[in-house]
């Protein structure tokens, strides 16, 4: 006899679920995901960095993003760019997990197939990154099957929930529930592990922290009390090493140590040759005070430093190569594959050119190049300030391009003549006295004067800090008598060729920004 009880059966890979188990499948689905990358990054850790998954994806979509949309993220994010990227990567991706999971419980097959195909994804991706070989795909491939394995047993659970009760429509065990709750777990132990492991920088912070920097044959002159123009709140003259902005491609900072590090140098050159950095550190050291500014630093925006910087001559190492007529680039490359292009007569025209150990008087932050970097007067950053350098290949202009270069970017990139107005901030403000300050720079030429105007009226001489160098930014100060209202103030810099600063408005693309940094006050 019948009791009336309807039987129900797992469904068919061909039949479709009931809307009610969305939640239960998405949750599936970003487990499934969340496992697969844990694995992903645990397996990275023998291999490279750059064979992880995640970052092989990001990196390429940061090599790949349109100049204008990166241009924005950095102008809206500043050095916390790649911060904001890593947080809208992890949303798609669960966006994207979630949306695997209903798709597989509706479509039986259909949501394995979508974790395939982002498999493989990785895979190309970490097969195009610097130094890839073969092994670089294993991550991804892994990641791929762990995450169709999991998807298919919590599918398998849902559907044994679903036969187990009257209606079939719940569809949530408590088997499934301990299941997920399992391997979310183990997912976030091993991710965390591998990403621990990956990024640990123990061995390099170690070996960082033993490092004994030698005597400057060659020190910075004494830097004077007057190149401070004695403000509250106004920009120091020296930047210290972690408010120094950071703006580079790296999404995982590279973790050389002195042993893995050195430099090969080649191309039109008489002799090739590589040097270690016991053999570096051996050499002559040059102490110099230089600014470095970022080419997609907006009018009035702070992606500037100057800092105390510790090297060898670059000159130096280019006359032992030998280089050969014609050779006008240098191409350098960093250890994750970052190029730029050097003009050779920006290293040769006795200008200090570093090839860098050390920052204010220590060796160098991870985060800004250790163990070596390069550091030019008078050049953007992208075409001259390369971080964990490792390759100097002398080539022309005409036969070779550099990242940027290939994205839109000038080939020579001289620092523009610019000036800004550091305090006070627009706002609210007492009429009266009100003491206006900032910095200005003309890198490799020098500033002479600095002048600010008011509502549009008559240009009127700041006061100059004293200078240190032509390769530093110098202070300025202005009296202002503010009278009550609404008042724009702005400034403009002159440099030592009696050439003023542009003041027609542009953006950074292609060659940094112009115009006059200005500053509006409601004066009470």
């Amino acid at each position: 006899m019948s009791s009336g009880r309807t039987l129900t059966r797992p469904r068919a890979d061909d039949e479709q679920a009931p809307a009610s188990h969305d939640g239960p499948a998405a949750l599936a689905g970003v487990i499934a995901v969340g496992a697969g990358l844990a694995v992903g990054e645990l397996c990275a850790v023998p291999i490279s960095e750059n064979s992880s998954p995640f970052f092989a994806v990001g990196s390429t979509v940061v090599d790949h993003t349109p100049q204008a949309v990166r241009e924005w993220a950095i102008s809206t994010f500043g050095t916390s760019d790649k911060t904001a990227l890593f947080t809208g990567m992890a949303l798609v991706i669960v966006l994207l997990a979630a949306a695997t999971g209903i798709v597989e419980r509706r479509r039986g097959g259909f949501g394995c197939a979508v974790i395939g195909v982002f498999a493989v994804l990785g895979v190309v991706a970490a097969l195009n990154r610097s130094g890839a070989g073969g092994t670089y795909a294993i991550p991804s491939l892994l990641a791929g099957v762990v995450g169709i394995a999991v998807l298919r047993i919590l599918m398998h659970q849902l559907d044994a929930g679903a036969a187990s009760t009257d209606d079939g429509r719940a569809g949530v065990s408590r088997r499934f529930v301990l299941t997920a709750a399992g391997i979310a777990v183990a997912a976030v132990a091993v991710g965390a592990v591998g990403r621990k492991l990956l990024a640990d920088a123990a061995r390099t912070v170690a070996d960082r922290a033993g490092i004994r920097l030698p005597v400057p044959a060659s020190p910075t002159p004494p830097i004077p009390a007057g190149v401070d123009i004695g403000v509250p709140g106004a920009t120091s003259y020296i930047t210290d090493s972690a408010s120094f902005y950071r703006i580079d491609t790296a999404l995982q900072v590279p973790q050389l140590t002195t042993t893995d590090w050195s430099l090969r140098v080649h191309g039109l050159v008489d002799e090739e040759f590589t040097i270690t950095w016991d053999e570096l550190l051996a050499m002559p050291m040059t102490e110099r005070v230089v600014t470095l500014t970022c080419v997609s630093n907006e009018i009035g925006g702070d992606l500037i430093g100057n800092a105390r910087w510790l090297g060898v001559p670059m000159k130096t190492i280019l006359d032992r190569a030998g280089v050969r007529p014609g050779a006008d680039m240098l191409l350098s490359t960093s250890s994750d594959g970052w190029t730029a292009g050097t003009p050779v007569s920006a290293i040769t025209d006795k200008r200090d050119a570093l090839l860098v150990v050390a920052m204010n008087g220590e060796p160098l932050p991870i985060e800004h190049g250790f163990p070596v970097r390069q550091v030019i007067p008078g050049l953007y950053g992208y075409v001259s300030a390369t971080k964990w350098v490792t390759d100097w290949e002398l080539t022309r202009f005409s036969d070779a391009q550099a990242y940027w270069t290939t994205r839109g970017w000038s080939a020579l990139g001289p620092i523009k003549l610019a000036s800004r107005i550091d305090r006070p901030a627009s706002g609210s403000v007492s009429a009266g006295t009100v003491i206006v300050a900032g910095t200005a720079w003309a890198q490799h030429t020098g500033v002479s004067a600095v002048q600010v105007r008011v509502d549009g009226g008559r240009w009127q001489d700041a006061q100059l800090a004293t200078e240190y160098s032509i390769d530093t930014w110098r202070q300025w100060k202005f009296t202002w008598q503010a009278t009550r209202g609404e008042h724009t103030v702005e400034c403009r810099a002159i440099d030592k060729n009696g050439t003023a600063q542009v003041e027609a408005l542009a953006d950074p693309v292609p060659d940094g920004a112009t115009g006059l940094d200005s500053r509006t006050y409601t004066v009470n």
